[in-house]
């Protein structure tokens, strides 16, 4: 029994070490947008398209933030009211009136949600389609590039620029930014920072952005997309049954044509959707990790086993260790705890968290486990991707 202990704590020290070397570095929040200026005398035209749901709370902040842009190119924005129960049409409609900026904002509300299609998807297919009707009828261009972004993302004034400024200057096919989620209260400074640590780890942002490499994922608060390489691939529809479709399109991108994409961590925007409870982080969480894993009860069970061999089984030793005497598996749990705390710092830190967090991150992972296992349960139950009041199966 010893020796089985020994083994698995000498396996998880070994995985730790592997990921910290050969994990693309992950752990590194280095990949941010430098602060720089494009310097075209004609800047590219873009079109901001906003898929809204019951988001009349937040609108008043996050819509003045786009129209509020210090963007000196054309800059459109669509909001999609997608059948919302609220008043988010009258908001918007009220929220650019205050800033005059009426002509620059087009409110419409989404049709029906047809078969095969997640409600998000289809209503940034008909903004797009929108987008380009609207500008056809007034003998304009289509837009260069469409910015996707959600209605609980608070830009920056220069967010927009820096977005483009990278595209351009480095001719990227897709910029997207994983924006600063809320993390204010307890279990947001909890639970928050690891989801974006375990995103990191799932797609690591140095392989994302390297074109010799398949890997590619974005984060749909904030993507800007060339209009070329969305056409190129076929459009929204191609992705229309994707629950996690911000990953689908930039997959979409990076295997066709240009492979040049990237993806990294920004300061420049923020969600102000709210976390009050463990429960709202849970049902996010559930919403999707089991589509991650393909719907495999496979790989649902390599994933339990895989989570508790790599961060469960390192405390347990120190425990075990400690509490049996055995000093050498005490020692060899201690290194991979704190080998995982060390990579788990940055983000952390980047998320201004006390740093003893870190040590936190074994039961902060045995939590997460948990949602997944959950998340497997919904879609047997047929409760799988529930999200603003819809449900959808694969």
């Amino acid at each position: 029994m010893a020796a089985v202990e020994l083994s698995l704590a000498f396996l998880s020290l070994l995985i730790w070490i592997g990921l910290l070397i050969w994990r693309g570095q992950f752990w590194q929040i280095d990949r941010q947008i430098e602060v720089a200026q494009t310097t075209d005398e004609r800047l590219p035209s873009v079109c901001a398209v906003i898929p809204a749901r019951n988001e009349a709370d937040l609108l008043p902040i996050t819509l003045r933030s786009l129209l509020t842009q210090e963007y000196p190119g054309f800059f459109t924005i669509v909001l999609v009211d997608d059948r919302s129960t609220d008043e988010t049409a009258k908001v918007a409609k009220q929220t650019a009136e205050v800033l005059h900026k009426d002509n620059q904002l087009q409110i419409i509300t989404a049709k029906p949600l047809p078969s095969g299609w997640t409600g998000k998807l289809w209503a940034m297919e008909q903004g797009v389609q929108t987008a380009i009707e609207t500008l056809q009828s007034k003998s304009l261009p289509e837009p260069d590039y469409f910015l996707f972004t959600d209605a609980d993302i608070e830009h920056e004034s220069a967010n927009l620029h820096q977005l483009v400024a990278k595209a351009q200057q480095e001719d990227l096919e897709l910029v997207s930014v994983m924006v600063q989620l809320r993390c204010e209260n307890m279990w947001e400074k909890l639970l928050i920072p690891a989801f974006v640590f375990f995103f990191q780890k799932l797609y690591p942002f140095r392989w994302v952005n390297n074109p010799n490499k398949s890997t590619a994922a974005a984060a749909g608060g904030c993507i800007l997309i060339r209009k070329e390489a969305l056409k190129r691939i076929g459009g929204i529809q191609v992705i229309r049954q994707a629950l996690i479709d911000d990953c689908a399109l930039a997959h979409a991108v990076k295997s066709s044509g240009n492979r040049r994409i990237w993806l990294g961590l920004s300061e420049l925007a923020r969600s102000l959707r709210p976390y009050p409870s463990l429960g709202t982080i849970w049902d996010m969480v559930a919403r999707t990790a089991f589509t991650q894993l393909n719907y495999s009860p496979l790989l649902l069970a390599g994933t339990v086993f895989g989570m508790t061999l790599v961060y469960i089984v390192p405390p347990l030793s120190l425990l075990m260790g400690c509490l049996t005497g055995n000093y050498l598996l005490a020692a060899i749990g201690l290194s991979a705890w704190l080998l995982m705390s060390l990579t788990y710092l940055p983000i952390i830190r980047f998320y201004k968290c006390s740093s003893w967090l870190a040590l936190c991150l074994p039961g902060i992972a045995f939590v997460y486990t948990l949602m997944t296992v959950d998340s497997a349960i919904r879609h047997w139950q047929g409760r799988g991707g529930a999200w603003k009041g819809r449900v959808y199966q694969a």
